[in-house]
């Protein structure tokens, strides 16, 4: 009984500091630059963490640690709620075939530049690969557990697909208005935001500023996207056993991240619309809440000094796979496109 109530300072603060990241991504303001409630989150919990914090760190990091791993894995397995499978049938192969092209081009390229030419460390490199070829801070908060990563390589991760998301935001709007003359459909450009764009949120606002038609193509490809993040949390466990196998000569057995395997089994629950629509929206409400509480428990813990150590190579690869998803995804959209169409 002491163990649980360890635990009740450190989830009360969490889970109030993803309560007012929540109200705070509702205001219009937040809503119009495209800020997410978790990235919200995880900049409040760095405030907290660098400033208050020392007084409270005893009796709250338990509850904290609980709140970054266990509610981190609950917040993913509840996010298969968002997605269905007929979301795939509303793009077609093509979509698929875009976002999958789009997904393993980008994490190759963070991984050859990452470690061949900037000389970054592993886990820096897979968790900025991640959170930019898949789904933000989402991928990054979900691929943590798999590499056992520290705070600060998740937080610097974050902050780039801050940065970089949000410019797309901005950037990929102006880009169609620039080339829309070229008989290039409201489809099309929702097909390359969603497949290119880092946050759910941020393909929304990208899409909304061009159509409604848009938006709607840009988030079901983009969703699309975030299904493919348990496949991949699968084949980088793998991934990760035979590469540590093979430097330690020793028997190492793959562990499947579950949490990623029951993500995709909801998913396909939720494929059979076996839920009221008002209960669905209290259980993504509940979704928000956990991965909105996760992420303000890593911005706690998460030390600037050791961000400002991490210096510019994160952001440098960063921007190298921000002008690839530019240049790599449109060319990408504009083969898949020319060759099934």
């Amino acid at each position: 009984m002491t163990k649980y109530r360890n635990l009740i300072p450190g989830l009360l603060l969490a889970l109030g500091l993803a309560g007012a990241a929540i109200w705070a991504a509702d205001m219009p303001a937040m809503k119009n630059l495209g800020f997410s409630a978790l990235t919200i989150a995880i900049v409040g919990g760095m405030i907290i963490g660098n400033t208050v914090y020392r007084f409270i760190a005893e009796p709250s990091h338990h509850g904290i640690a609980f709140s970054k791993q266990k509610l981190l894995r609950a917040g993913i397995i509840l996010f298969g709620f968002k997605l269905t499978f007929q979301d795939i049938a509303a793009v077609g192969f093509s979509g698929v075939l875009i976002d999958a092209l789009v997904l393993t081009s980008t994490f190759f390229l963070a991984f050859w530049v990452g470690r061949r030419k900037l000389g970054l460390d592993e886990q820096s490199v897979i968790l900025i690969g991640a959170g930019s070829s898949i789904c933000g801070a989402a991928a990054v908060l979900a691929t943590e557990p798999v590499l056992k990563a520290h705070a600060e390589k998740v937080a610097v991760a974050v902050a780039t697909v801050v940065v970089f998301g949000t410019a797309a935001m901005f950037l990929w709007p102006i880009m169609y208005e620039a080339v829309r003359y070229l008989g290039i459909s409201e489809f099309s450009y929702g097909l390359f935001a969603g497949s290119t764009i880092h946050e759910v949120a941020q393909a929304v606002a990208a899409g909304k500023s061009v159509s409604d038609a848009a938006m709607n193509t840009a988030v079901i490809t983009k969703m699309i996207r975030v299904m493919m993040l348990a496949p991949f949390l699968i084949a980088l466990s793998g991934w990760l056993a035979k590469k540590h196998r093979g430097d330690s000569h020793e028997k190492t057995g793959i562990t499947i991240p579950w949490f990623a395997v029951a993500f995709l089994g909801v998913a396909g629950f939720n494929s059979f619309n076996l839920l009221p629509h008002a209960l669905l929206n209290q259980v993504i409400a509940l979704d928000n809440l956990l991965l909105a509480a996760a992420m303000g428990a890593l911005g706690i813990t998460t030390h600037v000094s050791a961000i400002r150590q991490a210096g510019a190579k994160p952001l440098l690869l960063a921007s190298v796979l921000f002008g690839w998803l530019i240049i790599g995804g449109a060319l990408i959209n504009m083969g898949v496109m020319t060759v099934l169409r």
